[in-house]
């Protein structure tokens, strides 16, 4: 039957797709010229500024997009039909009526039910969508996973906005309110930057390689034969029209104008690290790929850099399955003098249970070899987000995805300590020097990581969690925050599930 499935479809001609790049001369442009003394001050570097914050992370989104002239490139995992997501394509939108060429490339895992608006935007003669491997099974996905399952397993887990190919955000946050702290539920406490110079093109150069590759096709290949291109740009435009006022009109519109960033005049006049850097991307064509090679991908290029940390190696990782090579590792780090702290979700915090379960053995051998373990926890105080700028819904899940090295480089990027991160999905981050944000950092994190989290320890063997409450230390025997269905579950996954798939 599987055979027969397979042969019965496949992915559509697209003859009609040009090949397209980034543009080189934008240095005259408004973000060109409001950076070139910058560039100038400080050149071979390129400018950093930290996005911990939700609402700066989208202020800067809106900003770069909104400052705009030539070019907006976009690449990402998901794209949610919601508040900031219909936001930022309103303002792509308007971007596109002012003449910017806009570049919208998605993973298609995400796709499915939001055809309408996507085909809609395609339509805008400014504005081109491609989806990075397709699915053939356009209303019953599922079949691809029966036909072809190891195929659309590998999915462009990429997050980048670049403006004019002179600055990029990048960084853990996909397009959608809990990535953002808009939503009232739970929300991602995650990690971007907001960068300038040389590193922006490096990524441009990464995203025209997915652009133009094999694997990427573009979403007009698969538009309906009756398709009236004019009249569904019309009715998005209106539809938009309303979202976006609604927005202007929400408690949330005011919250994000007194956002820090849009403070400022421009990105130039912000607080910006100038330092060298090295962007780290896989190609696009990992999954086709049978070897790891230094030169084209991300994870031997990381590693890299934890063999040069001599001294102190922060991981944040929402999703960690070290495995055992990883976690020897570690614990061999720590042997030779290096303090190593990792901050994983808890199974109360985490949205994925499955890697919870491929995580949850390898807990005991880490904290024995010397590891410093912590689990974010769940339920976040207001006092404690407020005090400790770690923003989000009563409800929190850790999303970030960053390395502290020697309190003097940071790794600030989508990948996470995962065999899905290391093989089967495509990632990318930028690895580069600030030693102020460093060390500042590492010393928040002991100030106050056990305000926001629990440190698994061993007592006669057995786990214990422990975190601070109300200024006194609360210890716990059992993940905490979950009901015994809950554990017992996971612990059956841990059993069952393939490691090498998480």
């Amino acid at each position: 039957m599987m055979l027969t499935l397979s042969s019965c479809a496949s992915l559509p001609n697209d003859n009609s797709r040009i090949e397209s790049y980034a543009l080189k001369h934008t240095a005259d442009t408004q973000l060109g010229k409001s950076l070139a003394h910058l560039f100038s001050q400080h050149p071979s570097l390129s400018g950093f500024n930290m996005l911990s914050l939700g609402q700066d992370a989208l202020a800067a989104r809106i900003a770069l997009i909104q400052d705009a002239q030539r070019s907006l490139d976009l690449q990402y995992y998901i794209w949610h039909d919601d508040l900031t997501g219909r936001l930022l394509h309103n303002r792509l939108l308007d971007a596109a009526d002012r003449g910017v060429r806009v570049r919208l490339l998605l993973d298609d895992l995400d796709t499915e039910g939001k055809e309408e608006t996507l085909f809609a935007l395609d339509a805008h003669p400014n504005i081109e969508i491609r989806l990075y491997n397709p699915f053939i099974y356009r209303k019953t996905r599922a079949m691809d996973f029966i036909v072809r399952p190891f195929r659309v397993n590998h999915r462009m887990h990429n997050k980048a906005l670049i403006a004019d190919n002179q600055a990029v955000i990048l960084g853990g946050r996909n397009i959608g309110d809990e990535y953002f702290s808009v939503t009232k539920e739970v929300a991602f406490d995650d990690l971007d930057v907001l960068a300038a110079g040389g590193v922006a093109k490096d990524v441009s150069a990464s995203f025209d390689r997915y652009w133009n590759s094999p694997l990427v096709l573009s979403l007009a290949a698969f538009s309906p034969d009756d398709q009236n291109k004019e009249k569904d740009l019309q009715a998005l435009r209106l539809r938009s029209a309303k979202y976006f006022k609604e927005a202007q009109q929400s408690k949330f519109a005011e919250s994000l104008r007194n956002t820090q960033i849009l403070q400022y005049g421009s990105v130039n006049e912000l607080p910006i690290t100038w330092s060298p850097w090295v962007f780290i991307g896989d190609d696009p064509d990992k999954p086709d790929a049978n070897n790891l090679a230094l030169d084209s991908y991300l994870a031997p290029n990381l590693k890299r850099a934890f063999d040069l940390a001599t001294n102190d190696l922060i991981i944040i990782s929402p999703y960690f399955v070290p495995g055992d090579a990883i976690k020897e590792y570690l614990i061999d780090k720590v042997s030779s003098g290096v303090r190593v702290r990792i901050l994983t979700n808890s199974l109360a915090a985490t949205d994925v249970a499955v890697v919870y379960a491929g995580y949850m053995d390898y807990r005991k051998d880490l904290i024995k070899g010397g590891v410093e373990l912590y689990e974010f926890r769940a339920t976040q105080t207001a006092e404690d987000k407020e005090k400790y700028g770690w923003v989000g819904s009563s409800q929190s899940s850790l999303h970030a995805k960053s390395f502290v090295f020697d309190k003097e480089a940071i790794f600030v990027g989508s990948f996470n300590l995962d065999p899905r991160s290391i093989s089967l999905n495509t990632e990318q981050g930028v690895y580069f020097e600030s030693p102020e944000f460093s060390q500042s950092f590492s010393q928040m994190f002991d100030r106050q990581i056990l305000k926001v989290a629990y440190r698994l320890k061993l007592n006669d063997g057995d786990l214990v969690w422990e975190t601070l409450k109300n200024e006194e230390i609360i210890r716990f025997d059992k993940e905490p925050d979950t009901s015994w269905w809950k554990r017992f579950s996971t612990r059956m996954m841990s059993f069952i599930v393939p490691e090498s798939m998480l």
